[in-house]
């Protein structure tokens, strides 16, 4: 059973039944085989609230059911309810949106604490997110669209598209605190970029004071008045800090694959994505810059306090801060950490993927390339422990070895501000967890997330 929530009118009926409920219980407690208890009825009054007459409402074609219609249990999932809320209540985080989907519909969402606890502006689910490196997913389905039409071939070299990254240069460090130049031992491909063994860090490998001194170190790019290719252009000529496809190397591997889509498409990054994966998808609110009637929607980013507690990082820290998606020059697409958007949004494109491709009708790429980019191609590249990487996703390779909840095959990542994504298909999971803090210091709610989901399985 699906539902589609309505404003007006709703909440009424809603404290009818909960009257017609609660006097039913106590006027006729001879009917001892209705066992439903004061405590059990407060949940599934909460859930009904919840998942009916939520006041912040996703699109009516992302439907959603109660947790036991997709084999989950409302009073499980209360218990990670209650969970992510000690998380506001203790001054740990100043607010979060988490939304689960099951079998193509909401579940479980929640939108716990503030927005901008400053100002006063609550959170919602339609709050706004820095989802920084979960741009990544994004932009790499765009890379897998192009390959899927012939417009580029992820074997293909970067130079090819790029002629500054032809004939690459390698950092090597030596014996004096210094590093020699080797030539790179084979090109750079789009499928090394997609698995982050391009052999490019964010700016901190052996060569960081050139980087730094060329204007790249760190993944903030909204401050830039020039366009994407032109910034990697010119990153072409900076070392590298390991020869491709020999190291898992965390760094501008997606930003690069963003300006290989500008040359192989003939767009502009965002138009391009808003094209092919935005508007097909109903991800409305996924921008690069925040438009001017949304920019009251964006969460405020905040850190800990010395001594405890957290506070609101200072404007004027533009990577770590409010940043420059508003009055900032609006010209830099940043295809590795650039993107803002909403838990629904997100949602939107993961459920997409785990649908083999496709959402609503409306296809975006085959079910044999979503496998090609869910799968491990790091071969015996040394990574994370049960895990590997395909093309944009960190994918599960072994469950006992990881040591937490969830399944063999599942994929996710997350970003940069505290804010998470997984995908598991044995168990038809969308998880979404969004957030605004930096650095993430002393918190564990992602491992009880993990747990709260997974305990909720009863089928």
């Amino acid at each position: 059973m699906s539902y589609s929530p309505k404003k007006a009118g709703d909440l009424h009926k809603r404290h009818l039944i909960e009257s017609f409920l609660i006097s039913d219980l106590e006027n006729d407690k001879s009917k001892r085989e209705f066992k439903m208890t004061k405590n059990t009825l407060r949940i599934a009054l909460i859930f009904t609230l919840l998942f009916a007459y939520s006041s912040a409402l996703i699109a009516a074609d992302f439907p959603r059911a109660r947790p036991e219609r997709a084999g989950m249990s409302s009073e499980r999932l209360a218990r990670l309810d209650s969970v992510l809320k000690s998380y506001v209540e203790n001054d740990q985080i100043a607010g979060q949106v988490m939304m689960v989907l099951r079998n193509g519909r909401v579940v479980y969402s929640a939108a716990n604490g503030m927005q901008d606890r400053e100002a006063g502006i609550p959170m919602s689910e339609t709050s706004m997110f820095r989802i920084a490196s979960q741009t990544k997913a994004i932009v790499s389905a765009g890379i897998m669209i192009l390959h899927e039409r012939g417009q580029l071939d992820i074997s293909h070299s970067l130079g090819r598209y790029i002629p500054e990254w032809q004939n690459m240069q390698v950092a090597v460090e030596n014996s004096q605190g210094g590093y020699d130049l080797e030539a790179a031992a084979r090109p750079i491909t789009i499928r090394n970029l997609l698995t982050h063994t391009g052999g490019m860090s964010y700016g901190n490998g052996p060569s960081a004071e050139e980087w730094q001194a060329a204007g790249f170190q760190g993944w903030y790019f909204a401050n830039k008045d020039e366009p994407i290719g032109e910034s990697i252009a010119r990153m072409g000529s900076l070392p590298l800090d390991a020869h491709p496809g020999e190291a898992w190397i965390y760094g501008y591997n997606t930003d690069i694959l963003g300006a290989v889509i500008e040359i192989a498409s003939g767009m502009d990054l965002y138009s391009f994505l808003s094209q092919e994966i935005f508007q097909p998808l109903e991800m409305n609110d996924t921008h690069f810059y925040l438009p001017e009637n949304k920019v009251d929607r964006l969460a405020v980013v905040y850190q800990p306090k010395e001594g405890g507690g957290i506070e609101a990082i200072p404007a004027k820290d533009g990577m770590n801060s409010q940043g420059m998606y508003a009055d900032g020059p609006r010209v830099s697409f940043s295809g590795g950490a650039g993107l803002i958007s909403t838990a629904d949004n997100y949602a939107r494109f993961l459920q997409m993927t785990l649908n083999g491709g496709e959402l609503n009708s409306e296809r975006i790429l085959s079910r044999k390339t979503i496998e090609l980019m869910t799968t491990n191609h790091l071969a015996d590249i040394p990574f994370r422990s049960g895990q590997g990487f395909g093309l944009g996703f960190s994918v599960v390779t072994n469950l006992g070895t990881r040591g937490s909840m969830g399944s063999e095959g599942e994929y996710g990542w997350g970003g940069a501000y505290h804010s998470t994504y997984w995908v598991d298909p044995r168990e038809q999971l969308v998880v979404v967890y969004l957030t605004q803090i930096i650095p993430a210091t002393g918190l564990d709610d992602y491992a009880k997330l993990r747990s709260g989901v997974y305990q909720s399985i009863i089928d």
